[in-house]
């Protein structure tokens, strides 16, 4: 079998907890790359049981009452994973040398200047329509895509047996890690959210993610990251334990979906030309430390740097937008993540949710609280689960039952952790409220009880559509579906094919609705502009030295973004036909960036 060599350009991000629980499943036999949630263990020993079940299968279940269960159930559904692409896989190579229209079909679905793409035509060309011939072609020419893994690094909760606190090793994020480094899976680990000392250095202990005498890497570890600076002091800390990152994947903080990470201001463009120009400096640095590392744990050194990829997401909604992602800024791939929310062939998600996503326009993807994590997170409004939330406010039964305890990390009121979406936590914030509520004014109390009761329980909310759309059995207390698109999916109104969707990535044809959607760059700088007048306006105390610097700064870096995307539009020769139109929404903007009333630093 050939190796992955990257027959598309875009990938599929990890998306919630179980939107792209097995998306890997639906897409990989196409040469698409995509990534799995693996923090929630629960919804994964479900998902292996029904998958088993479907694809024949040997299933026993692993039991939540033994010893590493989490790792183990882990490691088994990904090798489950593993062998159904690679049965779909071999189906697929062999469906495409028997039917040609299969064949046409799949080389529509190729990026126009696929070596692959090319290739193929050419047989066809050719008059060489034989299936051996096909069927070598493709067995040297075609992989499947990477089956990648996602574990978000602030969620590594303490784990306890009764009132006794396991060893580090079982907190949630560690034995996800065991749980994927155990695996038979060649891939990659997203560590994402930022960075985890203590769960970086544990990936010491496991050889397959370390260079092999070839240079070769098993298992590769992938950085989400939002700008340049991060990126080099995690890989560094990385490197100096002989671990190389593999790839740096490169966020938005505001035009992404599920969790908003804001910079202080920095804009996408300005970061993608950081990285750009200083891909090499990320290389040299932490191949010398690795070399370091290496050379102490007497460990295979490579000879030259292993690759590094660098790569963005968040907010790429045309296949303008994506050519010039790749040619400008050199990217290796683009993630396109909530568009394939709209497609079934990609991503699990439950019909009601789907049309729901399909007709939500601009003003209902909003910025939310809900997040137990007290992190901003994209949502949309009409979800089941802030119906029901709100129903049982008005009952005064606000808080889940928190079943599963995956952001229980509020120590405010036990050792053992709380989650602030949980009615334990919020009956007793309630409490404390009521204690002050002659003290303060009715506007001002309604606003704290907003504050606590809005968090939703995303653990049970996040994986509910996946069960829906597969009819598995929900138990436990209703909680409905939470999903987390970006707001660039206002800009798509329908159900979309899997075909249709990568041939819009490719300008093939276009999936876009015929609203007026702004281009990639104006819609995040919009958004942080939104962002800094949000927290101008909502700062109700007294403002510190502190507060006002740091706005200042955002300013600042906001303005100089502005002037960045001026001479950037005014050089490329993508986006022509909207140059005039982008100008003015730079220009606009950069009025409003000017107009924001923020106090003047007084000089001691």
């Amino acid at each position: 079998m050939a190796q992955n060599s990257n027959l598309h350009t875009f990938h599929i991000p990890v998306m919630g907890l179980a939107y792209t629980i097995d998306s890997p499943i639906r897409v990989a036999q196409y040469g698409i790359s995509s990534v799995i949630s693996i923090i929630d263990d629960e919804v994964i020993e479900k998902m292996h049981a029904f998958y088993s079940k479907k694809f024949n299968f040997n299933y026993e279940g692993i039991s939540n009452k033994i010893d590493d269960y989490r790792a183990l159930r882990i490691t088994s559904y990904l090798n489950m994973v593993d062998s159904v692409v690679q049965q779909k896989f071999e189906a697929f190579k062999q469906e495409l040398a028997e039917s040609k229209d299969s064949l046409n079909n799949y080389i529509a679905m190729l990026p126009n200047k696929s070596e692959l793409k090319k290739g193929l035509r050419n047989l066809i060309e050719d008059g060489i329509v034989i299936k051996d011939t096909i069927k070598n072609y493709l067995e040297n020419n075609l992989s499947p895509g990477e089956i990648d893994v996602n574990i978000m690094t602030k969620v590594d909760k303490d784990n306890f047996i009764k009132n006794q606190q396991l060893p580090v090793n079982y907190n949630d994020a560690h034995a996800s890690l065991r749980g994927f480094a155990n695996s038979n899976l060649n891939s990659s680990v997203v560590l994402s959210a930022g960075m985890n000392p203590r769960l970086y250095s544990y990936i010491e202990n496991f050889k397959d993610f370390y260079p092999d005498s070839n240079g070769i890497l098993k298992k590769k570890i992938i950085l989400k990251v939002s700008d340049f600076r991060s990126a080099i002091i995690q890989g560094n800390f990385l490197a100096k334990k002989g671990l190389w990152v593999s790839e740096y994947r490169i966020e938005s903080g505001l035009n992404c979906g599920g969790h908003a990470f804001a910079t202080d201001g920095f804009l996408l463009g300005p970061i993608l030309e950081e990285f750009n120009k200083k891909k090499e400096q990320l290389i040299q640095s932490a191949h010398e430390l690795m070399t370091k590392a290496l050379t102490i744990k007497e460990m295979p050194i490579p000879i030259n740097p292993l690759q590094l990829k660098i790569t963005v997401q968040g907010g790429v909604g045309t296949a303008e937008e994506h050519q010039f992602l790749l040619d400008h800024y050199q990217m290796d791939s683009v993630g396109w993540g909530s568009p394939f929310l709209l497609v079934p062939e990609a991503t699990s998600v439950d019909t009601d949710t789907r049309e729901l996503l399909a007709k939500s326009v601009e003003k209902d993807f909003y910025i939310s609280q809900i997040s137990p994590l007290g992190i901003p997170f994209n949502t949309v409004k009409g979800t089941t689960n802030e119906v029901l939330k709100q129903n049982r406010i008005k009952e005064f039964k606000s808080g889940s039952s928190c079943p599963k305890k995956l952001l229980a990390l509020s120590k405010e009121f036990s050792d053992q952790g709380i989650c602030t979406a949980s009615r334990k936590y919020q009956d007793i914030k309630l409490e404390e409220l009521e204690t002050q509520k002659e003290s303060i004014s009715l506007i001002e109390y309604e606003k704290k009880k907003t504050k606590i009761t809005e968090k939703s329980c995303l653990c049970v909310g996040l994986v509910n559509a996946a069960y829906l759309e597969n009819n598995i059995k929900i138990k436990g207390e209703e909680q409905g579906v939470v999903i987390c698109p970006g707001p660039n999916l206002a800009y798509f109104d329908k159900i979309v094919s899997l075909s249709n969707m990568v041939k819009h990535i490719y300008g093939n044809t276009s999936v876009n609705s015929s609203i007026n959607r702004p281009n990639i760059f104006i819609n995040e700088l919009k958004m942080y502009v939104d962002y800094l007048k949000n927290e101008i306006e909502e700062s109700t105390s007294e403002m510190t030295a502190g507060q006002i610097k740091k706005w200042h700064y955002f300013k600042n870096n906001l303005l100089e973004g502005v002037d960045y995307y001026f001479k950037l539009f005014t050089e490329t020769q993508f986006f022509k036909k909207d140059f005039v139109t982008i100008q003015n929404q730079l220009h606009n903007y950069k009025i409003s960036i000017n107009n924001l009333q923020i106090p003047k630093l007084e000089i001691v």
